[in-house]
């Protein structure tokens, strides 16, 4: 199954240098589409002299969510996931192993945990996602899977669509309640590593972006029918917390 793994960048550099020899080092090499919102540094420069890129474009955006559209509208693969330009595939194995997943078990989606790493010592982790077979009670406890640990196949995107861009921070967790809780997806848990993320995502840059964050998720909820949304929001936020002590 031919994979497509969609990267957004915007003045990346240097870290779209490790986001592109991670999946250029993979045992089996996928369509890698490099969505770039007009970068002003090397970023551009990293990206077309790179051979494991298999198509970018350059232009200006509406932001990351308008970006991985664009990259959803470009894939060719059967199965399409994201990798940010800030992370990294934990391990060259990592697409070789969903690819099996996917053919073993007749999966629609394969999703599995995440790490947050140190942003100059990728090896140091900070936080432990882990993730957990799905139950689909697991949504009204505010639960979701780590989005860039979430490969799909096209035909779930081409059923549920893009990412919402009226969200400016939670359309990633609008989308997985939209594929979460449709009952006629098989979605297959992958108990290990997938992606190590470096800290610092929009959302959590600042007590601004927090409120935001919650203020989006309340909304995405609202939005998907979640019969409880603040019982929903509490618990959401509530299952952090874990994550700073679990260990990988």
């Amino acid at each position: 199954m031919k994979i497509s793994l969609i990267t957004a960048t915007y003045d990346s550099y240097p870290a779209i240098k490790d986001c592109i020899n991670s999946i250029a080092q993979q045992t089996i090499k996928p369509e890698h589409l490099i969505i770039d919102g007009g970068s002003k540094d090397l970023t551009l420069g990293t990206i077309k002299t790179s051979k494991s890129v298999s198509k970018y474009i350059s232009e200006p955006d509406k932001g990351i969510y308008d970006a991985l559209n664009k990259g959803i509208q470009m894939a060719n693969g059967v199965i399409i996931g994201v990798l940010h330009s800030d992370d990294l595939l934990t391990s060259d194995t990592t697409l070789e192993t969903i690819a099996r997943i996917f053919t073993e078990t007749g999966a629609d989606v394969v999703y599995g945990d995440l790490v947050y790493v140190d942003k100059e010592d990728t090896n140091k982790v900070i936080r432990y996602w882990k993730s957990q077979a799905f139950k689909p009670e697991l949504l009204k406890r505010g639960w979701m899977p780590a989005h860039p640990t979430v490969f799909a196949k096209r035909e779930v995107y081409e059923k549920h669509g893009l990412f919402d861009l009226s969200f400016q921070i939670a359309a990633d967790y609008d989308m997985m309640l939209r594929i979460f809780k449709d009952d006629s997806l098989k979605k297959v848990y992958l108990p290990e590593v997938i992606t190590r993320m470096r800290v610092g995502g929009a959302s959590n840059k600042s007590l601004k972006n927090i409120l935001r964050k919650s203020t989006e998720d309340y909304r995405a909820m609202r939005k998907n029918g979640l019969p409880f949304p603040a019982w929903t929001l509490l618990c959401k936020n509530l299952s952090k917390l874990p994550q700073f002590l679990t260990k990988a």
